[in-house]
């Protein structure tokens, strides 16, 4: 079922990112997973490093974003396969801002807006959009996702 709405929207899962410290990209509790923090790698490299605001474009971030909750879907299928989700519950973003920058829901909406796509009304979620000094590895977002799968 998403396996084919990603096939319908043109989109192909990455590998799931190696875990830059000590933990695992996903876990499942019950009847939900719950994903680490995804950075926006593509291929195995950062796009971009910097504060939103200063050295990377709202524009850029929103990307960003965008490729960061791609990486928590691929981990979530890794883990339990995403023809098992339910729908999303809840997604995290972080981004890492200029003092002056308060564009943070902005920047989350490449997230929103991708999980929406593929999982359509099953997409709609709670979500945060913060703004912080810093993330690992000087990236410009961060998203956690949190999904609820089928009985």
């Amino acid at each position: 079922m998403w396996t084919d709405r990603l096939k319908e929207l043109g989109i192909e899962l990455p590998a799931v990112a190696a875990p830059v410290a000590a933990y695992v990209p996903a876990v499942q509790a019950g009847n939900q997973v719950w994903t680490s923090g995804q950075l926006p790698f593509t291929d195995g490299k950062l796009p971009a490093t910097g504060k939103v605001g200063a050295e990377v474009t709202e524009e850029a971030a929103y990307g960003y974003a965008r490729q960061a909750a791609l990486n928590a879907i691929a981990a979530v299928d890794d883990l339990v396969g995403i023809d098992n989700v339910a729908r999303v519950l809840k997604i995290v973003g972080f981004v890492t801002s200029d003092p002056a920058f308060t564009g943070q829901p902005a920047v989350i909406n490449g997230a929103s807006e991708l999980l929406q796509e593929v999982f359509g009304e099953a997409g709609a979620h709670a979500r945060s959009a913060v703004g912080v000094a810093a993330l690992p590895m000087d990236t410009p977002v961060e998203v956690e996702l949190v999904v609820e799968l089928k009985s």
